[in-house]
Order: C-alpha cells, then sequence, then structure tokens
C-alpha cells in the first residue's frame, strides 16, 4: 500500500480507524449523555416534569460510549494498567507480559460475545421500559465495542506472536499535518 509503513498491513489499518470512529462515537456519546442529564435536571427543578426517556437515553449513551471506546484503549494499551513490573523488566520478559494482559483481554472479550449470544435472543425482545426500543437495540454499541475488542486483542496477540510491537498499530496513523498516513 503508497504511503504506509513495512509493519502496516490492511487490516491494521481498517482497525486503527474503526478504533478512531469509537473515540469520535464515544465523544459523541458523552456529549449526548451530558445533555440527557442536564435536560432531565433541568425539567425536574424548573417545570416539575420527570423525564424517564432522558434517564433512559442518557444510560445507552453511557453504556455506549464505554464499549466503542475500550477498543482504542486496548488497542494502545492504555487502559487502567499496573505497569511498574513490566516496566523494570527486560525486554523478552516484557514482552511476555505483554502477551499474557492481551491473551487475558482477548478471553474477556470472548466471554463478554458468549455472554451477549446466551443473553440476546432471549431478552433482545422485550422492549425497554422508557424509551420502547427493543433490548437489541439498547445493547447494540456494547455488543459492536465488544467485537471490535476482540478484534484489536486478536490482532495484538498474532502481532506479538510475530514479534512486533502489537501497540504500533493503534497510535495516530495521521502526519503532522493531520493528513492519513
Amino acid at each position: 500500500m503508497p504511503g504506509t509503513s513495512p509493519t502496516e498491513t490492511p487490516g491494521r489499518a481498517i482497525l486503527a480507524r474503526l478504533t478512531d470512529a469509537g473515540i469520535w462515537l464515544g465523544m459523541a456519546l458523552l456529549a449526548l449523555m451530558a445533555g440527557q442529564v442536564v435536560l432531565q435536571v433541568a425539567a425536574r427543578n424548573f417545570m416539575d416534569l420527570g423525564l424517564p426517556w432522558a434517564d433512559e437515553l442518557a444510560r445507552f449513551a453511557c453504556i455506549g460510549m464505554v464499549f466503542v471506546t475500550i477498543p482504542a484503549l486496548a488497542g494502545r494499551q492504555v487502559m487502567v494498567a499496573v505497569t511498574m513490573l513490566p516496566d523494570m523488566a527486560k525486554p523478552k520478559p516484557r514482552q511476555f507480559m505483554i502477551l499474557l494482559a492481551d491473551l487475558a483481554t482477548l478471553a474477556f472479550a470472548a466471554l463478554m460475545l458468549w455472554s451477549f449470544a446466551e443473553f440476546l435472543p432471549r431478552a433482545g425482545k422485550f422492549l425497554t421500559p422508557a424509551l420502547r426500543v427493543p433490548n437489541w437495540v439498547y445493547y447494540s454499541l456494547a455488543l459492536t465495542g465488544s467485537l471490535f475488542l476482540c478484534a484489536v486483542a486478536l490482532h495484538r496477540v498474532w502481532t506479538a506472536l510475530r514479534r512486533r510491537d502489537p501497540s504500533a498499530a493503534f497510535h495516530d496513523y495521521r502526519d503532522e499535518t493531520g493528513q492519513p498516513t
């Protein structure tokens, strides 16, 4: 591919752009959530009116925001972590610890997907109380984020097994001018 580094693959580029889109969607969901909370407080205090749909929509935005942004954090390996031991370790043990952490993330993502496979076929057809949307819609962003997290973790494990830096694929892929590289 022209303009790409020798370690970049089409799969890496797609995952990097999808995780970048997850960050932007997460920011939009954060704004929606904040707006819904402000609306709910204003309606209660100024109009003595409860808006149950606003609370449910804010909860949807919060759940979605968490799940769609986690793949970007996992790809960059910047989730909450205690890194004192890996930081002090020599390169080979450090690489092993990172691989072990990525395998744990992959196992978690697979468990989440299995949980969705068990939960959504039964509960997905029921409607949420206030918005009256099916549960499968309500949890769709969580499912999407879990799928992307699984893909990112799998890519990181595969990259680490090929003895390459798994985090390099998810760092900013734009140059100093803001143009994609």
